[in-house]
């Protein structure tokens, strides 16, 4: 089983950049299709980026395409997301997730193992 902690949540101006890191511990990290969404308060879970296991493919949501980049290092166990062009829109709480399954995965309930999540407020 694989434990999922985030970071690098923070406060943000509109065009701003951050970038969120998602550390995996006691599982097989290179073996999981990895994920990352959001939600808002008494908003539902958003799919926002989907990577497979060894990184070469790649999925984004509309929304977030040509700003957002995901990518892993598979020997540093650690998922990221790179957020350029932030806009206000983009504030959430930002969780990753793992999937055993193969396969980039958009649907939330098909991701077996998720993080506590990161807070990202962008300001206008």
């Amino acid at each position: 089983q694989v434990q999922l902690v985030e970071s690098g949540g923070a406060l943000v101006q509109a065009g701003g950049s951050l970038r969120l890191s998602c550390a995996a511990t006691g599982g097989t990290f290179r073996s999981y299709v990895m994920g990352w969404f959001r939600q808002g308060t008494g908003k539902e879970r958003d799919f926002v980026a989907s990577i497979s296991s060894v990184g070469g493919r790649t999925y984004y949501a509309d929304s977030v395409k040509g700003r957002f980049t995901i990518s892993r290092d598979n020997a540093k166990n650690t998922l990221y997301l790179q957020m350029n062009s932030l806009k206000p829109e983009d504030t959430d709480i930002y969780y990753c997730a793992a999937d055993r399954r193969v396969g980039i995965q958009i649907v939330a309930g098909r991701y077996d193992y998720w993080g506590q999540g990161t807070q990202v407020t962008v300001s206008s």
